[in-house]
């Protein structure tokens, strides 16, 4: 600490990048002087198993509410009233004098030595950043003076993954009795005008027989045990995706995406080997692409609505770059941006993340490939473990925002569920970090945050940790087979949709006291009143079954 030459800092690596702990590629580093072992991979502390797990905790320490204590502290050395003066000198917060701005003034030194001596000082110790602060920064609020003043906030919905042993479902009939649901999807950047603040959010759903609705959903009420309201489209029954789909498609949610504002619907599947959009606004196709020389397989879009990607059975994936005007979607453009080859197999399942520069596509072959996005340059192949002779397929995919990439395998031909479907994470430079065993054939699933969210054959909803890929709770009972699962945008509900046509909706439930079966709730938008009526019941499988 008396030490000024003493300036070791945690460069952002220790936080995200755990390939720079290893020795990847092998160099002659030397061996040590006493025992003459080789030096390669850096030694971890026993806290950590693996370079991954040291970035994680690391992360997570950064995170963590002791930092978020202190962390007016370290802006006041940096920035703040500590770094300069009598409370720099109190905090042992000074630096060599070159290091500080204005300092030193290059242009007025004439002597060509000296002012080469003095650059190589200001180079050796680096650079104090600018003075902004001359007062003490706020202390951050703690973790428990959140979640009172959220508590008090009428308009803050739950975080569910907070919550996850208190969680209940709801269902909703009516949208499409008894055929199956195979989308159903708030969008996550819709905007409301000043006029229109508190309206309702629009809920996408597309049911197996090709009808669309937009109905409306608002996250939270207090008055509401169930913690949402859900507006039936009326028009649900009118609504139909034009078709027909080519023979053999099924139809599932991997087949359709929903722009993020809500507006438009891409669609694959098509007899014609089409990807169209549809405009969820005037109900009619606005948009017809035929690139693909085999039907569209499966599609995805990333996390900020700007590239959509398709696969299909001619072994092909297809970026397209989504049109904007006025900030808002309007289409795809009229080519692809990028063609990206390398299957040897229809491709079943895609995913993409334009801020990580990758496009990730699985096949029938067994293999996942990573092409960049920007380029369209192969990047590698990867290929999950299997102890089978039996062909593997890769049905589904999923990119967190951190870039781990999340892989569902299933073993084709094999009769029993027994080692037949498996999950796989891997990091975003394509390390296999660990695998999980599934007793249920998966159908849907999808990362948030730091969870899996999947839906299953057998009528279960399970929730997994990322990292780790066990189960952060008690699968949830659904009767009847999952079709389509995602996460609202605030992490306050997962929507089910099942084979049987309901929509269950799982959130945080109320305690039974403020419960009450039939709340009506005046809603404005579109310069009109609307009274809707909140009637969703409690799911209870069992009940539903009996």
């Amino acid at each position: 600490m008396d030490n000024p030459n003493d300036v070791k800092e945690l460069i952002p690596e220790f936080f995200y990048f755990p390939e720079f702990l290893e020795n990847q590629n092998d160099f002659d580093l030397g061996r040590l002087q006493l025992s003459k072992e080789r030096v390669t991979d850096v030694v971890l502390p026993k806290w950590a198993k693996s370079p991954e797990d040291f970035i994680y905790k690391h992360r997570k320490a950064l995170e963590s509410e002791h930092v978020s204590a202190h962390l007016h502290e370290w802006i006041d050395l940096i920035f703040g009233y500590k770094q300069r003066g009598p409370a720099a000198v109190e905090a042992l917060n000074v630096f060599y004098y070159c290091t500080y701005e204005g300092a030193v003034d290059l242009d007025a030194i004439t002597d060509e030595k000296e002012r080469k001596a003095v650059e190589g000082m200001i180079s050796n110790f680096g650079q104090t950043p600018c003075q902004l602060l001359k007062e003490p920064h706020p202390v951050r609020l703690s973790q428990e003076e959140v979640e009172k003043r959220k508590a008090q906030q009428d308009s803050s919905p739950l975080n569910m993954f907070e919550h996850l042993s208190d969680l209940k479902s709801f269902f909703v009939e009516g949208i499409s009795d008894n055929v199956p649901l195979v989308k159903a999807v708030v969008p996550k950047n819709q905007s409301h005008s000043f006029i229109t603040q508190g309206s309702p959010d629009t809920m996408v759903t597309v049911s197996q027989n090709c009808l669309v609705g937009t109905h409306g959903w608002l996250p939270y009420n207090k008055n509401i045990s169930n913690y949402f309201t859900f507006i039936k489209d009326p028009t649900v029954t009118q609504r139909l995706l034009s078709g027909p789909f080519a023979p053999g498609v099924d139809l599932a949610a991997g087949l359709f995406v929903v722009s993020h504002d809500g507006k438009l619907l891409f669609s694959g599947g098509h007899w014609d080997n089409s990807l169209r959009v549809t405009s969820l606004v005037k109900g009619k196709t606005v948009g017809q692409h035929i690139r693909h020389m085999d039907v569209v397989t499966c599609l995805s879009t990333d996390h900020c609505g700007i590239h959509l990607i398709s696969g299909s059975r001619d072994t092909t994936c297809m970026v397209w770059q989504v049109l904007q005007q006025g900030g808002a979607p309007v289409g795809l453009s009229p080519k692809p941006i990028q063609v990206l080859y390398g299957h040897t197999d229809e491709v079943v399942s895609v995913a993409i993340s334009t801020e990580l520069d990758m496009a990730v596509s699985g096949s029938r072959d067994g293999t996942v490939i990573i092409h960049t996005v920007r380029r369209g340059q192969y990047m590698r192949c990867l290929r999950p473990p299997c102890d089978s002779s039996l062909p593997l397929s890769v049905l589904h995919l999923a990119v967190s925002w951190e870039g781990h990439l999340l892989v569902h395998t299933c073993l084709e031909g094999k009769a029993s569920l027994k080692d037949k479907n498996t999950l796989h994470l891997y990091s975003v430079n394509g390390k296999h970090l660990c695998s999980e065993r599934l007793k249920e054939q998966v159908t849907d699933m999808c990362v948030s945050g730091e969870y899996v969210v999947m839906g299953s054959e057998q009528g279960y909803l399970c929730i997994r940790d990322l990292y780790s890929l066990s189960l952060s709770a008690e699968p949830m009972a659904m009767r009847v087979p999952v079709r389509s699962v995602s996460v609202t945008k605030e992490q306050s509900h997962v929507l089910v949709g099942l084979d049987d046509g309901k929509l269950i909706i799982v959130g945080v439930g109320k305690p039974a006291e403020m419960r009450s079966s039939q709340i009506t709730r005046k809603l404005w938008g579109s310069g009109k009143r609307r009274t809707q009526i909140s009637a969703e019941t409690e799911y209870n499988p069992q009940q539903e079954s009996a």
